[in-house]
């Protein structure tokens, strides 16, 4: 099968190698998936330059989790029912070392989720992490409900998800931060009732305007290290600031402002979802796609012989929206 993969860390020109691997027959309880399209994310970007370590958990790597194709070979124990299932894919090269970068990939069964029929396969390679991501933000803790919401990043990968998904789950209002007018043209055809600028605009100061002084009741955040004196400035009592991403490893906290406040800083990673947390997540998508009740930002669609382009788009911040790779 043609596939990219890696063997060291580095600039996504110098380190990524495209040829042919070995097609992969699926172990008992696996599913082995024929890919149409494969999602580029930050995490995989990172992971491929040595920014989290340099030292490689497996001699070889084929890049990317989020994928979507057509299930072609099952192994043991599994339905063979399945074969010729549209399915996304979840967590396929977390901890493990080959992902959807490939014309075929081989993971458990209960990772390749049953994709909807009006959904096309470059959507489905975006929802293992931003979909899910954004979905894990909104419903944690009690959810949003009757609350106020600030997106940072509104037009993102996951901002733009989770503006939609607030909105749906039934948020008050949904206030959304941007960099450029595109952006917040995004933001707005989202659902979000207010767009600030954070380059011009004084956030805290219309924050604190359009809630009467009162505050944000959550914060989903895309960059802890960058926004972390905004979020404790905007969010009022016993308010949530949920991160899930961060532009630097540590971040300095005030301390007093967050305590005096019963301010609550909840951290997650969309690959360590408990099995609870991710079916009801999957379930609740599943819903809303098969319904059409979500838009899709996909903002580059590149073939397999162009991923290092499509690495450099993720890493450069060029890309408002996801990349995706065509397999085939």
């Amino acid at each position: 099968m043609r596939a990219a993969c890696y063997e060291r860390t580095g600039a996504a020109r110098k380190v990524l190698q495209l040829g042919e691997l070995p097609t992969p027959t699926p172990a008992a309880g696996e599913v082995r998936v024929k890919l149409a399209t494969s999602g580029v994310n930050p995490s995989d970007v990172k992971s491929r330059a040595g920014l989290r370590s340099t030292l490689l958990p497996f001699p070889r790597i084929v890049p990317h989790s989020d994928g979507a194709g057509v299930i072609d070979a099952v192994g043991e124990g599994v339905d063979g029912a399945r074969i010729g299932e549209r399915v996304w894919t979840w967590n396929a090269a977390w901890q493990r070392p080959s992902g959807t970068a490939a014309q075929h990939v081989t993971l458990p069964a209960a990772q390749a989720v049953p994709l909807p029929a009006n959904v096309p396969f470059d959507v489905g390679a975006c929802l293992g992490i931003p979909a899910l991501t954004a979905l894990h933000a909104v419903r944690m803790d009690g959810g949003v409900a009757g609350k106020t919401v600030l997106v940072a990043g509104g037009a993102g990968a996951v901002g733009h998800y989770a503006v939609q998904m607030a909105r749906l789950h039934g948020a008050q209002r949904v206030i959304a931060t941007v960099s450029n007018a595109h952006k917040a043209l995004l933001a707005q055809q989202a659902g979000a009732d207010l767009v600030l600028d954070y380059r011009s605009d004084d956030v805290v100061a219309r924050v604190r305007e359009a809630t009467a002084d009162a505050g944000v009741d959550r914060v989903i955040e895309v960059d802890f290290a960058a926004n972390v004196a905004t979020d404790l400035a905007i969010v009022k009592a016993e308010g949530d600031i949920v991160v899930y991403g961060s532009g630097k490893p540590e971040v300095a906290v005030p301390f007093y402002q967050a305590i005096v406040r019963n301010v609550r800083v909840r951290f997650f990673i969309v690959y360590n979802l408990t099995p609870a947390d991710r079916a009801a997540a999957i379930a609740q998508l599943t819903s809303w796609l098969q319904a059409g009740r979500l838009q899709h930002n996909i903002a580059a669609r590149l073939p397999l012989d162009q991923i290092a382009e499509a690495h450099e788009l993720v890493e450069s911040g060029r890309a408002v929206g996801n990349v995706v790779i065509e397999i085939d």
